[in-house]
């Protein structure tokens, strides 16, 4: 005879009354799911996490005190001492450092809906027990927002010539000027007018060259995400 699957207990922080109702009502109509508690704010909910221990935390993005990222840092304490505890935060609107800060300790039992994906009681209940059973769940519209600001930030280092890429990446190995020449079959002179061009197109005031080297190097491993030697 095959064993019925273990029912989540799922934990509700929102401080609007209406949302938290609405919220409740459809947790309530589905099998398998069991609310056990509703919080207003971010003290409420800890407290009742550590009396009620859920499966899950299903929590608003901001709550009182700060109604700011309460539900992220609740979120991330949860990472620390509860890392067994899911959490499914729901936002009003596409917040991408949010979402970047909810998911930089690892995906593993976290999502981030949007509120009006809620009403789809399939997608809220998908997200609630992906995260009780380790996976993650990003909502469609901050996947895209996520996307479209990666594709907006640019790095200095795009403006930069191949040839000039080429003696920074050598630069980033540690390499002086006469070694870049020797390797790059270049005259001392053009690989000075290259270093020189390199450090103006990054916007690297005057200071000394060693500073000039290890800005540039700092630069180019950020953009293109190279260790350092």
């Amino acid at each position: 005879m095959t064993e019925a699957p273990a029912t989540i207990r799922v934990l509700l922080a929102e401080d609007s009354y209406v949302v938290r109702e609405g919220v409740r009502a459809l947790i309530e109509t589905q099998g398998g799911l069991e609310l056990v508690g509703t919080c207003s704010d971010l003290p409420e909910l800890l407290a009742a996490i550590d009396e009620l221990r859920p499966d899950v935390v299903l929590t608003d993005i901001r709550m009182p005190p700060t109604q700011t990222d309460e539900g992220v840092r609740a979120a991330q304490q949860l990472r620390r001492e509860h890392p067994d505890i899911g959490v499914v935060v729901l936002s009003q609107y596409v917040e991408e450092s949010y979402a970047v800060r909810l998911f930089e300790d690892g995906s593993g039992g976290r999502a981030y809906l949007l509120k009006e994906r809620v009403g789809d009681v399939e997608d809220l209940v998908e997200a609630i027990r992906e995260v009780h059973h380790g996976g993650s769940v990003v909502d469609r519209d901050v996947v895209d927002a996520l996307i479209t600001a990666r594709a907006r930030q640019r790095s200095p280092i795009d403006d930069l010539t191949s040839r000039e890429r080429e003696v920074l990446s050598h630069i980033a190995r540690g390499s002086n000027n006469a070694a870049i020449a020797k390797l790059l079959t270049l005259s001392p002179r053009a690989v000075e007018k290259h270093i020189n061009s390199i450090f103006a197109k990054l916007g690297l005031g005057d200071e000394p060259d060693s500073n000039h080297r290890v800005r540039a190097l700092l630069l180019y491993i950020a953009a293109t995400g190279a260790e350092r030697p």
